[in-house]
């Protein structure tokens, strides 16, 4: 169960698809897909793969929280789903027993089933992320040759351009989409090992099960089990990881540049968003407080999963365990950033005015050479340039991408 604190920093989706409800029904979709392929390949009866797909069906006839309950004390929630999925099974045909959950391993069910949970909600940061793009592109193009203020190392520096701004912050997003795309087609898996990654039971047929699993499923098919080898799952994690890092790099300039002493721009306002209960001329940054707080988060759950990598031989003994509670927390951090800059970055208010009169001011108070040299027009007009080469480089991008 999610804590009451983690329901404003992630979203309804990513938390539910973690949610012992709907994992135990991912688990039981790998069960099916498993009888299903296994009885395709003339391993087990097809009679008997149709029972266990029928019981699988009726995930109302499981008892989720009882279940995850068992896991204590099992050490896998699939151990006691397993002995309920046979029980069930038995109820209608004792025959097919023997056949529920053929040749796999908890590890086979777990990690398959984690692919499943994480898809939709990765299908969501994409959605969002592209959301996200577009606002970013769109804000560059309106506000290309907007004159502002540079900052470096705090203090504000020469006259770059919002449209410069705008596409420095887009660029990262671009990298990460089709990064990330590339990421989940490689982790997105179905994991078949068995009890030590040979596939014993499979007669020589584990490779078949798994194309018609991978089909079944949606997944893809990996050349073999990847029991301990956790590269492409965690490179998964690594770029949620930067992604989340670069949201919250975007995040941090927004609040700071929302600060009512700067003014130049800000999150649009909405009932119920971003008030004071106690001071009702504060304006807050929400979507940049979620994605900062997101981008606090995410190294120490990434930092669980690179330290679990070094595994034991086959399989690992403590390791898997806590990276598999590593990852929804992951994830769920990554999708409640993304989210909340979608809801942002379309409507962002830029206050042009307010970048020219704290350029005006600054102008106003320095030597003449110095307000000459790094204040001049022409230094703004370049930012433009570069911005829209930018844009228009990034689209290509986007494109080439799909």
């Amino acid at each position: 169960m999610s804590s009451i604190f983690e329901s404003f920093l992630s979203t309804a989706e990513a938390l539910e698809a973690f949610g012992e409800r709907a994992f135990v029904a991912q688990m039981l979709r790998f069960e099916s897909a498993l009888a299903t392929a296994q009885a395709e390949c003339g391993l087990i009866p097809a009679a008997a793969a149709k029972v266990i797909s029928a019981c699988c069906n009726d995930t109302a006839g499981f008892d989720a929280a009882a279940i995850a309950h068992e896991s204590g004390r099992a050490g896998s929630v699939a151990i006691p789903l397993v002995k309920a999925l046979k029980q069930r099974v038995g109820e209608r045909d004792a025959s097919a027993v023997a056949f529920a959950h053929f040749g796999s391993t908890s590890q086979d069910v777990i990690d398959t089933a984690s692919a499943l949970a994480s898809r939709p909600v990765l299908d969501a940061v994409l959605a969002d992320l592209g959301i996200s793009i577009e606002a970013l592109l769109s804000l560059a193009d309106r506000h290309g040759d907007a004159p502002m203020l540079a900052r470096t190392l705090g203090q504000p520096g020469s006259v770059t351009s919002f449209g410069w701004k705008a596409a420095q912050w887009a660029a990262p997003l671009v990298h990460a989409r089709a990064k990330l795309r590339a990421s989940m087609r490689d982790a997105l898996a179905v994991q078949l090992g068995g009890a030590v990654g040979t596939q014993a039971q499979m007669k020589g047929k584990g490779p078949e099960v798994v194309a018609a699993m991978a089909r079944l499923l949606g997944l893809s098919a990996p050349a073999g089990p990847w029991h301990t080898q956790r590269d492409r799952w965690v490179g998964l994690a690594c770029e949620l990881a930067l992604l989340t890092g670069s949201l919250g790099k975007i995040a941090k300039d927004l609040s700071l540049l929302s600060q009512w002493e700067v003014g130049e721009a800000s999150e649009p306002s909405e009932e119920g968003r971003g008030g004071s209960s106690a001071m009702p001329h504060k304006r807050n940054p929400v979507a940049a407080m979620v994605a900062l707080a997101a981008a606090q988060a995410a190294p120490q759950h990434l930092a669980v999963m690179l330290a679990a990598m070094p595994q034991e031989h086959e399989r690992a003994l403590g390791a898997w365990q806590a990276e598999l509670a590593a990852w929804p927390r992951l994830l769920q951090a990554a999708h409640g950033s993304v989210r909340a800059m979608a809801q942002a970055l379309p409507g962002l208010q830029v206050n042009t005015q307010r970048m020219r009169a704290n350029l005006d001011r600054l102008r106003a108070e320095l030597p003449a050479q110095a307000a000459s040299e790094w204040f001049d027009p022409a230094l703004a007009d370049h930012a433009a340039c570069l911005a829209r080469a930018q844009v228009e480089a990034l689209r290509q991008q986007m494109k080439d991408d799909i």
